[in-house]
């Protein structure tokens, strides 16, 4: 199946077996057509690289993390979609393929480790690669949707704690992502519960955050609503919509809902945070 824009450069997250792997789950599998491309049975993590036109390149790169419940990766649809969008505003995007479903073994009321096993390192290795790939790695965000979004909270969390141990020289740099860009993330507050999950720990040192969720979602916006307050409190600067109407899983698709809007918001967050200015600016500033 051709992808729907071409990375520029696929990479695996691990130099051998990640952590607790000993063999693969099952195929790898990739269901659908093109623009609607699921995949699952991931025991080999990669990150694709996406970058954007070098007179647009601004230095910014964000680590996407599709959606699909911990059990597939909606790729297009969360995934290369977003890539595409975020070269368009001059961001470096980086679609991660991290383990799913969740193994037998695991528990069923936990998320499963492996998936912030995957981002932590994944972000450190972003990072580590920055000089190289001719990045900020003081710009290095996370953005995520349901799943996804739970993934990319649970990383912004939970970054003085990797979930494993180190292997080599990329597991020293920082894992801590710049900014959290959060789109109707589920499981943040358990089902049944008001208060957050346990392993989505807030504190001041948190990352900056926007969210997007629909009023309507099945997922609860209260995911995004109670983790915005939490931030509020620790001193966290967080941005959030939640719209009238949306359901779960607009992503970026357009429609005559005001849900489709988010994109344009996220952008203006970005911008009124610094993160969008040109990587020139951002080398002028830190001096």
């Amino acid at each position: 199946m051709r992808p729907l824009i071409v990375a520029w450069l696929v990479l695996n997250v691990w130099p051998g077996n990640p952590p607790g792997e000993t063999k693969p789950i099952a195929e790898e599998k990739i269901e659908g057509t093109i623009g609607s491309r699921r995949i699952t049975n991931v025991s080999k993590p990669t990150l694709s690289v996406f970058r954007p036109a070098k007179d647009k390149d601004n230095g910014v790169a964000i680590l996407i993390c599709p959606g699909g419940g911990y059990n597939m990766l909606a790729w297009d649809h969360e995934g290369e979609e977003v890539a595409a969008w975020l070269n368009s505003i001059g961001v470096t995007g980086i679609v991660l393929k991290y383990r799913v479903p969740r193994r037998p073994d695991q528990p069923k009321d936990k998320p499963p480790l492996g998936a912030l096993q995957d981002a932590q390192r994944a972000l450190s290795m972003v990072r580590s690669k920055a000089k190289e790939w001719q990045m900020d790695p003081h710009r290095i965000g996370i953005l995520g949707f349901s799943a996804g979004g739970h993934l990319a909270a649970w990383a912004s969390t939970n970054f003085d704690k990797r979930a494993y141990e180190p292997i080599d020289a990329i597991d020293k740099v920082d894992c801590r992502p710049d900014f959290a860009v959060l789109i109707y993330p589920g499981g943040v507050v358990p089902r049944g519960k008001e208060e957050l999950a346990e392993e989505i720990r807030v504190r001041k040192e948190c990352p900056p955050m926007f969210f997007a969720h629909a009023g309507d979602d099945r997922v609860t916006p209260e995911n995004s609503v109670r983790l915005y307050l939490a931030l509020k409190r620790a001193g966290v600067p967080a941005e959030l919509h939640v719209y009238a109407s949306g359901g779960h899983g607009f992503g970026l698709r357009p429609s005559d809902k005001p849900c489709s809007t988010w994109p344009k918001s996220c952008e203006a967050w970005l911008r009124d945070q610094g993160l969008l200015k040109s990587a020139k600016a951002a080398r002028a500033a830190s001096r």
